[in-house]
């Protein structure tokens, strides 16, 4: 579940399905994170263009639940307005234009994303920004989170490996364990795989991962500039650049693996009970 600064911060939020943010303001460089749907952000500056310019307009933002710095197109971001109710709860829905699914869908929605319901409308929830999306798909902000952040891991299987990436259309490793704990009622978890080596639950012995004991799901193995998360004492699964997936796989092969391309594990940690 989000953290109490996504209900309430004024701002700006994100109204793309998902939007880039980038490294510097322009449209090639290195998309470094994406905002949601709903998400909120601090306006940091707006990036003013050279007359004739054709790149688009930007603004340097700070994503306040996890405080993400990057520069994210102008048109992505609209005034806060109410804060939401509810937070896609499977991996993609649809946001239809009518309570008909037999219309055509005007966008994905993401798991994570932040939606206001105005009210029910049979198997739908109008939504405040316009729209209907299957209320199955979402979950009251007040309810309780998803009990197993490795569970909802595994429903991003196979979802393909994306630097930067936050959703089932493209994710990376520490987007991954990020949204999973996230769902699963943790706040404040760092973006990245460094920060969260130092700051997610409580530091672990190294040496339980050789030996595969006292190993619990859910707990994190890092690497330098990688993070997978375990299933069981033997399976890990994680969003990889050799698998280009999210994938699970023998933690003794991926320590092997990894390992042989000069990477040894450098932390063990498990997340605190929410």
């Amino acid at each position: 579940m989000p953290p109490a600064a996504d209900h309430t911060s004024p701002g700006i939020v994100c109204r793309w399905a998902v939007a880039p943010l980038k490294a510097e303001p322009r449209g090639r460089a290195e998309m470094i994170s994406q905002a949601l749907f709903g998400e909120r952000a601090e306006l940091l500056d707006e990036i003013a263009l050279p007359p004739g310019s054709r790149e688009r307009g930007w603004l340097r933002v700070r994503l306040l639940h996890d405080g993400y710095e990057g520069y994210a197109p102008r048109e992505a971001f609209a005034p806060d307005s109410d804060g939401p109710t509810h937070v896609v709860d499977v991996p993609q829905t649809l946001l239809f234009p009518e309570p008909d699914i037999k219309t055509s869908p005007t966008q994905p929605l993401y798991m994570g994303a932040l939606l206001r319901a105005l009210g029910a409308e049979g198997r739908f929830l109008h939504l405040a920004d316009g729209g209907f999306v299957i209320a199955a798909h979402v979950r009251p902000l007040k309810a309780a989170p998803e009990p197993d952040a490795a569970a909802v891991a595994r429903r991003l299987l196979h979802a393909p490996y994306l630097w930067g990436g936050r959703t089932v259309a493209g994710i990376d490793c520490s987007g991954l364990v990020q949204l999973a704990l996230r769902m699963a009622g943790h706040s404040g978890v760092p973006r990245d795989s460094g920060p969260q080596s130092r700051q997610v639950g409580e530091e672990l012995p190294l040496d339980w991962l050789r030996r595969q004991e006292k190993l619990r799901r859910g707990d994190l193995v890092f690497w330098k500039g990688h993070v997978a998360m375990l299933l069981d004492e033997r399976t890990i699964i994680h969003a990889n650049a050799h698998h280009m997936m999210v994938a699970t796989e023998p933690l003794a092969q991926a320590l092997d693996r990894i390992a042989a391309d000069g990477g040894e594990p450098v932390a063990l940690r498990r997340p605190r009970e929410t």
